[in-house]
């Protein structure tokens, strides 16, 4: 499922966050939003996912124009926003309409999928970091989306945990051949994960460059393809010295 944004910008108090933004993604093309800290990153992703619809400019979704929160649309936040009193079976599956036995067979195939097998009676106390945004994606993933959308889902854990869920990610991504945008501040995640990467820049924040990633998947992490893309966006935003 493709998506669209045409001149989409966001006001806040008079001050505008984001300005004439404009992309487009195709469908199974993973994004990456990156840019500095204020850019407006998250206020984008906000819009594509129906959850702030106070922008302007218009987004469409496989052509037709967004309209408010959709089922096609799976989001992965920051933190993993886990319900403390819940196992993680049930907040896997929490918001699942339907039979309940089935609810469970599903919330357990997608907590396999993400390699918590044997997990389902566990609470969020009872969970390490990379465990909990795990779930946090089984979560996200258990509506079958067409579009995940990602808020800088790994920037709070350990450089060993934040590749595995990387890898993992792109596990997932060419399972089910997902459009996923992701938002991050982190470009060795942005090249090693995308497609594409959306620089933006300034306060609002603009397009500054748009960049396609032509190295085929498995990518090094030490390539020098992406290398030289890492020195292009340093210099993008003036961050080369």
């Amino acid at each position: 499922m493709g998506l669209e944004l045409r001149n989409v910008g966001r006001t806040f108090d008079g001050k505008a966050a984001v300005k004439n933004v404009s992309f487009k993604a195709r469908q199974g093309e993973v994004i990456g939003l990156l840019g500095t800290s204020g850019c407006g990153k998250s206020t984008l992703l906000r819009a594509l996912s129906g959850l702030d619809g106070a922008y302007e400019g218009d987004i469409f979704i496989n052509g037709q124009p967004a309209n408010g929160i959709g089922g096609t649309t799976g989001f992965i936040f920051q933190e993993p926003r886990l319900l403390p009193w819940k196992t993680v079976l049930d907040n896997v599956i929490f918001g699942l309409k339907g039979d309940r036995k089935a609810q469970r067979a599903l919330g357990r195939k997608y907590l396999e999928s993400v390699g918590l097998k044997g997990s389902e009676h566990l609470y969020p106390k009872q969970l390490s970091g990379g465990m909990a945004q795990r779930v946090a994606i089984a979560r996200a993933l258990v509506t079958s989306p067409r579009i995940l959308l990602l808020d800088e889902p790994f920037s709070a854990l350990d450089a060993f945990t934040k590749m595995q869920l990387q890898d993992l990610l792109l596990d997932i991504w060419e399972a089910h051949q997902t459009t996923i945008v992701l938002v991050t501040h982190d470009i060795d995640e942005a090249t090693y994960l995308c497609d594409r990467v959306i620089v933006l820049r300034g306060q609002p924040g603009r397009v500054e460059e748009d960049l396609t990633i032509g190295e085929q998947r498995p990518r090094s992490r030490g390539s020098r393809a992406l290398a030289q893309l890492k020195a292009t966006i340093l210099n993008s935003l003036d961050l080369t010295n």
